[in-house]
């Protein structure tokens, strides 16, 4: 029993340890019983037997663990008692070695004297004759070879007149192969200069033939003769005979060409001149005809026909004149500022041309059932491509593009690694170009634009233009002329020259916008009829001190800002479109990053390496792409160019972060900073002319009489005994002012649905921002859902466009008028300070207190107007001050430098100094 157990048990644990974990052991085990009794004609395991079963394997277990704990114990208890005589087995080995190496001293000793000295004599005597014959033979394989170099030459040249091409290149391959006998030997210099001579002889001889048979393709005799030249290691002059006949049909057609817009070499002069774009796609379909016939013959006559074909391609491209890269510049220069467009139709030409050479080569590679042999190294063409000396260092991006194709013939060796440089020579020529593409970009919408300009006839057919309509109209062309760079860069640089699409798009939008900006800021305000659009606008307004030029400058400002905004808007809209274009270039680099095997950046593989390795491929280039990458994790929308949907206005961290994802950076910096600009002429201009009745009131108020005024002795009397008087009123021109400021709030209620006035508040002179983040910050915590449109009736030009994220929340009129008011209070109060102030001559003692009296009245009216002034404020306290307190006070601010000069200057004009 205890027999049968431990077998077992055995064979338990054995089929345990086939198994890689204990589920499928038991589920393979359990069923063992169930496909006995299947056998047996049972036709289900009952519960009772499973549980039988189980209980047997549980035992079973149990007998293995003790068997398995048992066989453990006897293995430590042997590995105990061995190891302590492993130091004496390695003593005992070491003597053991060391007797065995004196005995073998003492049996060579005793063999050494047991040879008697006549055998040893003998034996040097054979040795010697064995190295006497060795160097006879010796002797006798070099007389050999200078007897058969001595009647080499005429040999070989007996072999060339009977026409025996195949056995005198055999001679001289035997007769190669000795000439390392003569190395470094004075012999080796003329045998060598007679076998390169008997060796021209052979080429010369079958130079007619040879290009006979290549120009009548017979394929048998030129593979003849491409075994004669490869047994003479001249293969490279027979692939320069081969390409040239071959070629000679193509670079025909290269030379005569009659273009239209590049260099001609001779041109046709029967045939009608055409464009470069238009030639080139039938230059490379006769090319690829002529392939497509090679590709039979290069297979059967050369072992590499891959190789073949590529220094066929490259030499034939290396043999047209004028190059393809002189006629590519001359076509560039030709057509000038749009150059860019016609180069994407050449070099999409090319690119297709290229496809095909590869699919070409693909069918060869499939096709040849022959292994891959290693050539023996070709000469290079004349002309040699020049390598770019930078390495890329930044990533390796690639792109699946639609017309390109994955890396052909994958596993075909080398097919995609060493055939690559005819692809490379082929797209050299464009390198220049794509690497300068950010100026071509920006030269092509400069050019377009001016066209767009150029056929608009209305500004020399209307004498007075809307400005403002004419700028949105101008920005609508500006895009549409933007829009098609995108697909531009695409084509031309495969998205390497997307750095260089930023740049010429933000260049192109900031200059148009600063040339409008100037424009604005150097011609005045056209004299346009903009009214109001009810009268009862007009009757509230017409007490106000302003003329009907003065109403036309504020509704000219305020189109040209609404105008602004609009613009705003569409280039919002634009760099929306610019965002997951790049999104797209990102992931496409990012895939073929991954898999740089199956797919190409470019056309090709050669293309894609060339770009690789030019300077587009920077560290700028990573940078804009992991930042838009990063950005569209977040907001897929762009940084609007307002004011109010920047991020600027949401003043607590966590909050923002809860409420929606940080909002990216425009694309478009320069731009934005253009747009602010020209909003901020436009805003003050809008302000000067608001302010122009004020400024108009402070004209004469440097020159009122009361400064001067001498002081009535009455009055003095009543100061000496301290009699109660009442307060001086403000001066006629001061109460002008403060109605005017007062009805300010009545002109913006005018305005209030114009969105045009919220646009690019961080712009407006003298605006807290801290003011206007806290302002929104508090509407958007009063509003409970998020504003999504236009209260009904209310007709108001919208500020925002949507797009995939939540339209931001319009801002509250009273705080767009609270922040214009704020802005003209400040506005003016510096102009006050600045210039009228101090163009007061001097003050007498009524004087002084006619200023203070002004200055406290106005300092409590543009208080509620919510305008804190500190100039303002200064003038105040200096002109109240006691005599010996203001000229203590203005000759600390003179001995100190300071550059608050205000209680300096009222001490002058007091007198004090």
């Amino acid at each position: 029993m205890a027999i049968s157990s431990s077998s077992s048990s055995t064979k338990l644990v054995e089929s345990l340890e086939q198994y890689d974990d204990a589920i499928s052991w038991i589920n393979n085990t359990l069923s063992a019983p169930e496909s006995t009794n299947d056998l047996s004609g049972t036709s289900s395991t009952d519960l009772t037997e499973l549980d039988q079963y189980i209980t047997q394997l549980l035992t079973s277990l149990d007998i293995a663990c003790e068997d398995t704990s048992a066989q453990l114990e006897r293995i430590i208890d042997d590995v105990s008692r061995s190891v302590p005589r492993l130091t004496y087995d390695l003593h005992f080995m070491k003597d053991g070695a060391l007797t065995l190496q004196t005995s073998l001293v003492d049996v060579l000793k005793k063999s050494k004297e047991a040879v008697p000295p006549e055998t040893s004599v003998a034996l040097d005597n054979l040795h010697h004759l064995d190295t006497i014959k060795t160097r006879m033979e010796a002797a006798r394989e070099v007389l050999q070879e200078a007897e058969s170099w001595s009647t080499l030459e005429m040999e070989v040249t007996s072999l060339i007149g009977e026409r025996s091409y195949a056995k005198a290149a055999e001679r001289l391959s035997e007769a190669n192969k000795s000439m390392v006998v003569f190395q470094n030997t004075p012999e080796y210099d003329p045998r060598r200069a007679l076998m390169v001579n008997l060796q021209n002889q052979l080429e010369a001889s079958l130079s007619s033939a040879l290009v006979s048979a290549i120009n009548s393709q017979d394929v048998a005799v030129c593979k003849e003769y491409f075994s004669i030249f490869s047994i003479i290691q001249r293969e490279s002059e027979f692939r320069n005979y081969y390409n040239a006949s071959r070629r000679t049909s193509i670079v025909a057609m290269w030379q005569s060409a009659s273009l239209s817009d590049s260099d001609n070499s001779s041109p046709d002069m029967n045939s009608p001149p055409q464009s470069f774009a238009d030639f080139l796609p039938k230059f490379y379909t006769s090319f690829i005809i002529l392939l497509n016939a090679e590709r039979g013959s290069i297979s059967s006559i050369f072992p590499d026909p891959s190789v073949t074909l590529s220094h066929f391609i490259s030499s034939t491209f290396s043999a047209l004149q004028p190059t393809f890269s002189q006629r590519l510049s001359s076509f560039i220069s030709h057509h000038g500022e749009t150059a860019l467009s016609h180069l994407v139709d050449v070099l999409r030409a090319t690119e297709e041309f290229a496809t095909g050479v590869w699919k070409i080569m693909e069918k060869m590679n499939y096709s040849d059932s022959r292994p891959p042999r290693q050539p023996a190294a070709p000469e290079r063409p004349s002309g040699h491509r020049r390598r770019s000396s930078r390495m890329s260092i930044s990533w390796r991006p690639g792109q699946q593009r639609p017309s390109s194709i994955a890396v052909p013939g994958g596993g075909l060796g080398d097919l995609n690694l060493d055939n690559l440089e005819w692809d490379q020579e082929l797209f050299q020529p464009f390198l220049d170009a794509q690497v300068d593409y950010a100026s071509l970009e920006r030269r092509f919408l400069d050019q377009e634009l001016l066209d767009i300009i150029s056929s608009d006839t209305r500004e020399a057919s209307q004498q007075t233009v809307d400005q403002p309509r004419l700028f949105r109209e101008r920005a609508v062309d500006l895009v549409g002329a933007a829009e098609g760079s995108m697909a531009r860069c695409k084509a031309f640089t495969h998205g390497y020259g997307v750095v260089g699409l930023i740049q010429a798009l933000d260049g192109f939008f900031s200059s148009f916008i600063d040339t409008w900006t100037v424009e604005l800021e150097s011609k005045p305000s056209a004299a346009q009829s903009y009214k109001f659009d009810s009268t009862e606008s007009e009757l509230e307004l017409a007490d106000l001190d302003y003329s009907a030029k003065d109403w036309s400058d504020i509704q000219l400002s305020l189109h040209l800002l609404a105008s602004a905004r609009t613009v705003s808007d569409r280039l919002n809209v634009f760099e929306a479109k610019l965002r997951p274009y790049l999104s797209q270039i990102a992931s496409h680099f990012r895939l073929a990053q991954a898999d740089p095997q199956n797919f190409t950046i470019a056309a090709t593989k050669g293309e894609t390496q060339l770009l690789e390795q030019s300077t587009l491929n920077s560290a700028e280039l990573f940078t804009l792409l992991s930042t838009v990458e990063q950005d569209a994790q977040g907001l897929n929308t762009p940084l609007p160019l307002s004011a109010l949907h920047s991020g600027s206005f949401r003043t607590n961290p966590t909050q923002q972060q809860q409420q929606q994802p940080a909002t990216p950076e425009s694309l478009l910096v320069q731009t934005r900073k253009s747009l602010s600009t020209f909003a901020q002429i436009c805003q003050v201009s809008t302000q000067r002319t608001i302010l122009s009745p004020l400024r108009n009131h402070l004209a004469s108020y440097p020159s009122l009489s009361i400064w001067s005024a001498r002081e009535d002795r009455q009055k003095a009397l009543a100061a000496d005994l301290q009699i109660p008087t009442f307060s001086l009123s403000p001066t006629d021109t001061v109460q002008r002012i403060a109605e005017g400021l007062l009805n300010l709030p009545r002109l913006f209620e005018v305005y209030a649905d114009d969105d045009a006035l919220a646009f690019s508040l961080q712009t407006l002179p003298y605006v807290d921002p801290e003011m206007l983040k806290n302002a929104v910050e508090q509407q958007q915590q009063l509003m409970d859902p998020p504003v999504s449109a236009t209260q009904p009736g209310h007709h108001r030009r919208s500020s925002t466009v949507a797009f995939s994220k939540p339209a931001p929340v319009p801002i509250d009129p009273e705080v767009v008028s609270s922040a214009w008011l704020i802005s003209l209070g400040h506005t003016f109060l510096h102009h006050l300070t600045t210039n009228v102030l101090p163009s007061i001559p001097s003050l007498s003692v009524p004087g002084v207190a006619q200023l203070g009296s002004d200055l406290e009245y106005l300092s409590n009216i543009v208080r509620a107007l919510n305008v804190e002034n500190g100039a303002l404020e200064a003038w105040r306290v200096a002109v109240n001050s006691e005599p010996a307190d203001l000229r203590k006070d203005a000759q600390e601010a003179a001995s100190d430098g300071k550059s608050d000069l205000i209680p300096l200057r009222v001490a002058k004009m007091r007198g004090l100094l």
